[in-house]
């Protein structure tokens, strides 16, 4: 009883999620050899860039809460399903769902954009603009490159005339995005409180101070 037969669509998915393995929860590297063969030329992973520039098609930068207010869960695991098939839909409407599956995007990273490495240097640095650009010199250069296009893509929220509707100023900007980026390793709530705090300052540090402006020309 209740044991529906799969629609030839979820036999097809089935199928394909063997054969194409995610896009999320891998290395950064892994993705890059992945969409060797359709995008040889990306210097940054396409599932970033391309929901990245979703999120603005759908005037996400006008949209208020954007970041912090959660995009429909099912519409969101569809464009997943989507994405991990190299597709964007043309039907998107609400910015909010783009904007949901990047963060799953980063948040699943095998490792973070931030290597494990790095993460001490990061809290120690956090009130130090010069010393987390410097930090952000250190990484490894996919790492670097994505971290900035991210930085990058941040700044376009934080400009005033966008603060104004969305409401998400350089704070909440870094408070819902730290968490993507940097992974606190220890299991003591206060040292993980402790650092939520570092977390988001160094992030906020980066979107006030990162020069990013290179990456015009590499998108």
């Amino acid at each position: 009883q209740g044991l529906r037969k799969p629609t030839v669509e979820e036999i097809t998915h089935a199928r394909n999620a063997i054969l194409t393995p995610s896009l999320f929860g891998s290395s950064l590297e892994e993705i890059m050899l992945r969409q060797q063969n359709m995008y040889p030329g990306n210097k940054l992973p396409w599932v970033q860039t391309q929901l990245s520039q979703q999120v603005l098609a759908l005037g996400g930068e006008q949209t208020e809460g954007i970041f912090r207010i959660p995009g429909d869960i099912d519409e969101v695991n569809a464009l997943k399903l989507q994405v991990d098939q190299w597709k964007i839909p043309n039907s998107l409407s609400d910015p909010n769902i783009p904007a949901s599956l990047l963060k799953l995007w980063y948040r699943e990273l095998e490792e973070p954009v931030i290597p494990q490495q790095f993460y001490k240097e990061c809290i120690n640095n956090y009130e130090n603009p010069d010393a987390a650009v410097a930090v952000v010199q250190l990484l490894p250069e996919l790492n670097r490159l994505v971290l900035c296009y991210l930085i990058h893509f941040l700044q376009i929220f934080a400009q005033p005339s966008n603060v104004g509707r969305t409401k998400m100023d350089v704070n909440n900007l870094a408070m819902v995005m730290a968490p993507n980026c940097l992974r606190c390793q220890s299991d003591d709530p206060r040292v993980i409180f402790e650092n939520t705090r570092k977390e988001m300052s160094f992030l906020r540090m980066l979107i006030v101070h990162l020069d990013t402006s290179f990456i015009k020309g590499l998108v």
